[in-house]
């Protein structure tokens, strides 16, 4: 009960909208790129759903031989062709004697292409996506060499060497202008140094082995970051959390809690975690006076205050794309996430990571979306997902579309169909392996909530 009452409904409501509308993107598309190429092959296509509908339908209408519909389980879609052996388990229509509109009774070549085009839509969508996002918004960002105040460290990141106010100078011996590439080249390219300035003196900070385990199984991808001043309370989270009630104002100067200095953001975030549930006192400047104000920390960690404007202390770099130049950048942008995601899957899959601290459901997804509707970071996650999605499905695991194409390919090597027995078995026991992934999954968030 106590974790129920310590949701934020309005942040939850505007997450799951966004999560919703980006999913729903997603697989409908993912879904037309089995469909279009189906209808060109002259396939009938029996159903075409957006999430899953067992036992009733939201909605559904019937436009020629194709039924459309909308599911109440929010997990996906599918559509339904005939002659072909899917998540429906059609035995009964498998029965019968082939027919020329069945999936099964076209070429092997046309079934590939039909089978592979739910991802290669979703490739296509994620590039498109990125490529948009370049045109419209350019990018902006701090270069590595222009932290002015150099990082911020959790305890894991101080635990092997780092401290706040290191400049980072290099990875394995080469400069990364883009500081969020860091953390990840860390995480998932198993990078032995990082090399600092502190103090004026260049240091060299050994990764241990097993530290990517360690910021995956504490979920502290952020383990550094850029260090940013405190500048002042740009805004409030809402007139009735803690700060405001407390009766903090827009422009008040936070410089202390508890008499810690909270010069700069993240200090103050630190002390406002470390006392969560309890009393504080706050020194707040506000105007020439300092004030001291008695606030009590909400078991959730934070007070409901968003920090001002740290764009005028920061050289920033700025790229502005042209359309033709949009392209190509998206191209790289795509490659990028892909081969990121794919190291990631490489951990877990060697060990070095435990997948039950790596694994997550749609809660996780979920959350991973902005407390505010931002249709920067909206699109910059539907894209992401969409590559996901398709680096996913065409894995060869029977139930996924990339257990289909494998199947095909045998075909077409080996110039043998497997049976349309053997198809029906592969189908239920990759089904079974999915599902049981994805129950899993969402128990481990479950777990984790009320943890």
């Amino acid at each position: 009960m106590t974790t129920l009452l310590a949701i934020d409904w309005t942040e939850f409501a505007v997450k799951a909208g966004q999560f919703i509308l980006s999913f729903s993107i997603i697989v409908v598309l993912h879904e037309l790129g089995h469909f279009l190429p189906a209808k060109w092959f002259k396939c009938r296509v029996e159903k075409f759903y957006l999430f899953f509908n067992p036992w009733f339908s939201l909605f559904k209408k019937k436009i020629g031989e194709t039924e459309y519909g909308l599911g109440w389980v929010p997990f996906g879609g599918y559509v339904k062709i005939a002659g072909m052996i899917d998540e429906s388990m059609d035995k009964e229509q498998m029965k019968q004697p082939p027919q020329s509109w069945e999936f099964r009774s076209k070429p092997a070549w046309q079934r590939l292409i039909i089978m592979v085009g739910g991802v290669l839509v979703n490739l296509m969508l994620g590039f498109l996506i990125y490529a948009c996002m370049l045109w419209h918004w350019g990018e902006e960002y701090v270069p590595t060499n222009k932290f002015t105040y150099g990082i911020a460290t959790d305890s894991l990141a101080q635990s092997i060497g780092f401290k706040d106010g290191d400049k980072l100078l290099s990875v394995d011996g080469e400069y990364i202008d883009r500081f969020n590439k860091i953390p990840m080249k860390i995480i998932l390219s198993g990078s032995k140094t990082v090399e600092v300035e502190r103090d004026g003196q260049k240091r060299t900070i050994n990764i241990p082995e097993d530290f990517a385990g360690k910021l995956i199984k504490y979920k502290a991808v952020n383990f550094i970051e850029m260090r940013v001043p405190f500048v002042k309370v740009d805004s409030l989270a809402s007139d009735t959390s803690a700060a405001a009630k407390a009766g903090i104002k827009k422009n008040d100067k936070i410089i202390a809690v508890n008499g810690v200095s909270t010069e700069f953001f993240q200090d103050f975030r630190k002390q406002v975690w470390k006392n969560k549930g309890k009393q504080v006192d706050l020194t707040v400047l506000r105007g020439k006076d300092t004030n001291h104000i008695a606030l009590t920390i909400p078991e959730v960690g934070a007070i409901g205050v968003y920090n001002g404007d740290i764009k005028p202390y920061f050289e920033t770099k700025e790229i502005n794309y042209s359309f033709a130049q949009a392209i190509p950048a998206g191209v790289k942008k795509s490659k990028e996430t892909l081969q990121s995601y794919w190291l990631q899957l490489k951990l877990i899959f060697s060990g070095k990571v435990n997948a039950n601290e790596s694994l997550g459901s749609v809660v996780s997804i979920g959350k991973m979306f902005a407390p505010v509707w931002d249709w920067q970071s909206f699109w910059g996650l539907t894209a992401f997902f969409s590559l996901v999605l398709a680096l996913m499905n065409i894995l060869p695991i029977p139930g996924l579309d990339g257990g289909h194409a494998l199947f095909t390919l045998y075909e077409m090597i080996s110039g043998r169909k497997p049976s349309d027995k053997f198809m029906e078995y592969a189908q239920m026991a990759g089904m079974v392996l999915l599902l049981g992934i994805m129950a899993y999954a969402l128990g481990l968030d479950i777990f984790r909530l009320f943890k």
